[in-house]
C-alpha cells in the first residue's frame, strides 16, 4: 500500500518547512533498513513543501498508522522538531489518493506560483536520490515515473505552466516597484545550483547585465566559466556586497551564507550604497533574518513571496486538473488489475496444461509431422482467441472491485484457484497515526490533518558561512 506524509504551504508555516528541509531528506534509509513495515520511500523536499512516500506492505490501517508514526519520529529526531509539531502540519493520505496527489504536485498545481516550471525536475530528482539511496520499490517507481509523464502532458497541453512561472520570476516581479532600471542595476548572486542558474536566466530576461557569482563551493569556478559571469571569493565579498543594489540568494546551503554581520561590514565601506534589496529563495535560509532590520537592507523572503502568489490569474485550468484526474484514475486501474492477474494466469494456465496433454497424446498416437504441427498452431490460437474474452472481462470486474467473483466463478467452473490470490481491499483516504509504539492503544489513534504552524524555538540556532551551494 502506498501511502504520504505531505507537509506545504498550504498546512504548514515556512519556519517548520525549513527545520524539516534540514535533516529530514536523510531518514529514507533510515525508514527502509529499520522498519518492519516500510518497503520503499522516496522523500520530495522543496523550498515550499516536504512530502514522504512510502510503500508498506502491510494491507492494514493498523500497519500505515505505525510506519506513519515511524517517519514522523525519524523525521522529528532529524530536524530537531517536537513530534506533536510535525502531527500538527502534516497529512497522511493513502491509497488511491497518493497517485492524484504527487500527479498534481509534479503538474505545479499544488504550488505557490500554479503551473511553476521546477517541481518537475525536483519530483525526478527525489526518484533519482532514492535509487542512488537504495530506497525506492517498483510500486513507487511506477507511481513517481508516471507522475513525469502527467507532468509533461499538463505541461505541453494544456496553458497550466505556459507563461514559464516560478518563484524566481515572481520574486522578480515583486521588485520591479524597488528597481528603477534592470539594466544599470548591480547584482550579487548567491549559489551555483540549478535553482541559481533559473535566477540568472530570469535576472537576464530582466536586461541585468552585471551580475556577480558568490558560493564557497568548489563549483563556483566550472558555473561561473560556464555562464560567462565574474565570481567573487570570500575575502572580496564585503566589498561586491558594499557595491550590489540587489541580492538573490538561491543557494541550497544548510547555513545562512549572508549573516546581519555581512551587510553591517559592506554598509562601513567607503561608497557602499545606501540602499539594497535583498531575495531569499533559499530553504534553509540563506540569508540571516536579522539583516532585515539593519539599516537599508529590505528583505523579501519564500514567505514573504508566498503571500503575493496571484491566484486567480494563474490558477489551474479545467483542463490541466481534468488530465491529472485522468492519469489518477488510469493508475488505480492498473493496480487494480494487477490483483486479479494471478486469476487469470491461474485460467490461462490451466487452459494450455489441458491442451498440452491432449497435443503430446495426439503425436503419441499420431507421430510428429508436418500436419500434426499445423495442427498444434491451430489449437494454440483457438485456445488464445477463446481466454481473450474471459481475460479482458478479468479486467473489468477488478475495476468494478468484482475481483472476487471472478475468482469464485474460476474455482466452480474449472476448479482452479490462483497461487496467490490478491484481494482488493478498500483503501482510507486518511490515515490514523498511532502513539509512540511503546504506548499503542487498542484504537487506531487520532487522524491527521491538522493545520500547524511553529515548531519548537529550542530548535538550534543555523550560524555560520555554508560549504555547499
Amino acid at each position: 500500500m502506498l501511502i504520504c506524509l505531505t507537509a506545504s504551504h498550504r498546512n504548514a508555516s515556512f519556519d517548520l518547512l525549513e527545520k524539516l528541509s534540514v535533516g529530514a531528506p536523510s531518514v529514507a534509509p533510515q525508514l527502509v533498513a529499520n522498519s518492519d513495515f516500510i518497503q520503499g520511500a522516496v522523500v520530495l523536499a522543496t523550498c515550499n513543501r516536504f512530502e514522504a512516500y512510502l510503500d508498506v506492505d502491510e494491507p492494514l490501517t493498523a500497519g500505515c498508522a505505525l510506519a506513519a508514526r515511524e517517519v514522523i519520529d525519524a523525521v522529528s529526531a532529524a530536524s530537531f522538531v517536537d513530534s506533536a509539531d510535525v502531527i500538527d502540519a502534516i497529512t497522511v493520505l493513502s491509497g488511491d489518493t497518493v497517485a492524484e496527489h504527487l500527479f498534481s504536485v509534479s503538474s505545479g498545481l499544488e504550488s505557490v506560483v500554479i503551473g511553476e516550471e521546477e517541481i518537475g525536475g525536483q519530483v525526478k530528482r527525489a526518484l533519482q536520490t532514492a535509487r542512488i539511496e537504495g530506497t525506492t520499490s517498483s510500486a513507487l517507481e511506477r507511481l513517481f515515473q508516471r507522475a513525469s509523464h502527467t507532468s509533461r502532458d499538463v505541461k505541453t497541453k494544456t496553458g497550466v505552466g505556459g507563461a514559464g512561472r516560478s518563484l524566481v520570476r515572481l520574486a522578480l516581479e515583486l521588485a520591479e516597484s524597488r528597481v528603477t532600471d534592470w539594466a544599470a542595476t548591480r547584482v550579487l548572486l548567491i549559489g551555483t545550483g540549478k535553482y541559481a542558474r533559473v535566477s540568472l536566466a530570469a535576472l537576464h530576461e530582466r536586461g541585468v547585465t552585471n551580475v556577480t557569482v558568490y558560493s564557497p563551493s568548489s563549483r563556483i569556478a566550472p558555473f561561473a566559466e560556464r555562464l560567462s559571469v565574474p565570481q567573487v571569493f570570500t575575502p572580496g565579498l564585503d566589498a561586491v556586497l558594499a557595491q550590489s543594489d540587489v541580492v538573490v540568494a538561491a543557494s541550497q546551503s544548510p547555513t545562512y551564507v549572508l549573516s546581519a554581520a555581512h551587510f553591517t561590514a559592506a554598509a562601513a565601506r567607503p561608497n557602499a550604497l545606501e540602499r539594497r534589496l535583498v531575495i531569499d529563495l533559499g530553504l534553509p535560509r540563506n540569508i540571516d533574518p536579522a539583516a532585515q532590520h539593519l539599516p537599508g537592507v529590505e528583505l523579501l523572503d519564500l514567505e514573504t513571496i508566498s503571500l503575493h502568489a496571484p491566484i486567480d490569474e494563474f490558477k489551474a485550468t479545467t483542463s490541466a486538473r481534468a488530465m491529472v484526474d485522468e492519469a489518477a484514475a488510469e493508475f488505480t486501474a492498473a493496480r487494480v488489475e494487477s490483483e486479479v492477474t494471478p486469476a487469470v494466469v491461474a485460467l490461462r494456465g490451466h487452459f494450455f496444461d489441458v491442451l498440452d496433454a491432449e497435443i503430446a497424446r495426439a503425436r503419441a498416437r499420431a507421430g510428429d509431422d508436418a500436419a500434426a504441427s499445423e495442427t498444434e498452431a491451430a489449437l494454440r490460437h483457438l485456445v488464445g482467441v477463446l481466454l481473450h474474452t474471459p481475460s479482458v472481462r478479468a479486467r473489468e470486474l477488478a475495476r468494478a472491485g468484482e475481483s472476487e467473483s471472478f475468482v469464485s466463478a474460476l474455482d466452480a467452473l474449472f476448479g482452479v484457484q490462483p497461487a496467490a490470490a490478491a484481494q482488493v481491499t478498500p483503501l482510507p483516504t486518511i490515515v490514523p497515526v498511532l502513539p509512540a509504539a511503546s504506548a499503542l492503544p487498542a484504537g487506531p489513534g487520532a487522524g491527521l490533518g491538522r493545520t500547524g504552524t511553529a515548531a519548537r524555538d529550542d530548535n538550534p540556532p543555523r550560524t555560520g558561512t555554508a560549504a555547499a551551494s
